[in-house]
């Protein structure tokens, strides 16, 4: 291959442990925003299950 932009590109993952030596600082950067939205997400879920619990708890407090 004559241009580095015909090789595919890597998807959007990350494993945890992995060998970061081979990555660039971008492709390093892009694993931190994936991760910052994963962590973003996971905070989204625990707050809703916080409130579905919180909610479920005042229901049989009432009883």
């Amino acid at each position: 291959m004559l241009f580095d932009d015909d090789r595919p590109k890597k998807p959007a993952t990350h494993e945890i442990g992995c060998d970061l030596s081979m990555l660039s600082a971008d492709e390093l950067q892009a694993r931190i925003t994936l991760l910052e939205a994963e962590i973003e997400r996971l905070q989204t879920e625990i707050e809703a299950k916080t409130r579905s619990r919180g909610a479920a708890e005042d229901i049989f407090r009432k009883k």
